[in-house]
């Protein structure tokens, strides 16, 4: 490596220190798994195990739903262990009706950090006490998408608790998946990533100076490569979360089937659906989403109520069992959650590269940067011996 080149800086959350400032987003149902998870960790970066749904991945006999995704957590967890001593993550969404299990789950298992998002938690788990939250073995995150969500988790873990979360993801509506935003926020400039960051970055400080602690906060969503993260940075944030990149490589748990969908997409492919759970979500469209836009219904009994917003008995179909047959690569029973720049992925390659190609492209923006502010320099101080 030249000598010039410049590093990603590295990202610090309490005790735990990572060589890269990228957390790669948990993706559910069954999209990031311990495959993923650990060759992130392996770079350096958090690889983040998503908890939800993974009981419909396998049918373990006479277990329910709800048991078997505790189990195959449970094996997850283990696996990626046993890939990596690199820093792990579980994403756990606030709207899953096994919140509280998983959560305890997590806290048991030791695992370094997890990410609550998908609703405001403002609760935990009995068994998760203000003593078990200070020790920081396992580390806290909220994903967030405005300033006012923080400041009343804040408010309400200070009271509750006595203790803040560890770290802050803001997460802009050019993320994949389900959107923490009215349908006419998303293309509205107003509530761009860009924006929303000033705000997040002024309620944490602020707070920050009476938890005696450093809060990282963590930008996400629409981020794609080097030159995005140095961009983002600029603002003040610590790190980056990126989701999309992750799915198109080797690692990614996802079925070939589902990961190609990524590689054949086009810029108008990627649309905004109306979810079973009552959130607009960014997918690529398929003849499932045509067919369901156009008023079709595909029944279902639901096997475990697994989302507490989800009127199942309304519901045109099962979301868990759509996403789980997309992971499978039964694309055309299902379709693919993606983020805004999906149709820019051509091919698939290791994680490792991924990570080579990020370097790359952050160096070539720093020096780029560095360039150009020499360039306005050199111009101020011809400017300023002219004579007047």
């Amino acid at each position: 490596m030249p000598n010039d080149f410049v590093k990603m800086p590295e990202l610090n959350i309490g005790n735990l220190k990572l060589k890269k400032p990228i957390i790669q987003g948990g993706m559910g149902v069954g999209i990031s798994l311990a495959g993923l998870a650990s060759a992130v960790a392996n770079e350096g970066g958090i690889g983040v195990i998503s908890s939800v749904g993974l009981g419909l991945l396998e049918e373990i006999p006479n277990t329910s739903f709800k048991k078997g995704n505790k189990e195959r957590l449970t094996k997850e967890i283990h696996k990626a262990r046993s890939l990596t001593n690199g820093v792990l993550g579980l994403n756990i969404m606030v709207a899953v009706s096994d919140y509280n299990e998983l959560v305890t789950l997590a806290f048991d298992e030791e695992i370094d950090i997890i990410f609550l998002g998908a609703g405001l938690p403002l609760k935990l788990p009995e068994s998760i006490t203000a003593d078990r939250l200070k020790k920081g073995v396992t580390k806290t995150a909220v994903i967030v998408s405005s300033a006012r969500a923080v400041k009343l988790i804040f408010q309400t873990w200070q009271k509750k608790f006595d203790h803040l979360p560890d770290m802050v993801v803001v997460e802009g509506p050019m993320a994949g998946g389900h959107l923490g935003f009215k349908k006419e926020q998303i293309f509205d400039p107003a509530y761009a990533l860009e924006n929303l960051l000033p705000e997040v970055l002024s309620v944490v400080k602020g707070f920050e100076s009476g938890a005696g602690k450093k809060i990282p906060v963590i930008a996400a969503g629409g981020i794609y490569n080097g030159a995005d993260i140095f961009r983002i940075l600029q603002k003040g944030v610590q790190g980056v979360q990126m989701g999309t990149r992750f799915v198109a490589t080797n690692e990614c748990d996802a079925s070939q089937a589902f990961k190609q969908a990524y590689i054949d997409c086009k810029k108008e492919d990627i649309t905004i659906i109306e979810s079973p759970v009552g959130l607009p979500g960014r997918a690529i469209r398929n003849k499932f989403i045509n067919e369901i836009s156009g008023g079709s219904r595909k029944p279902f009994q639901c096997p475990w109520k697994c989302l507490k917003t989800c009127n199942f008995r309304e519901a045109p179909y099962c979301i868990a069992k759509a996403l789980t047959n997309a992971q499978k690569g039964n694309i055309e029973e299902g379709y693919t959650f993606a983020g805004a720049n999906a149709f820019r992925i051509k091919e698939i390659i290791p994680v490792k590269e991924l990570f080579n190609e990020l370097d790359k492209e952050y160096n070539r923006a720093v020096l780029k940067f560095r360039s150009d502010q020499a360039g306005i320099d050199k111009i101020a101080v011809w400017s300023e011996s002219l004579p007047a």
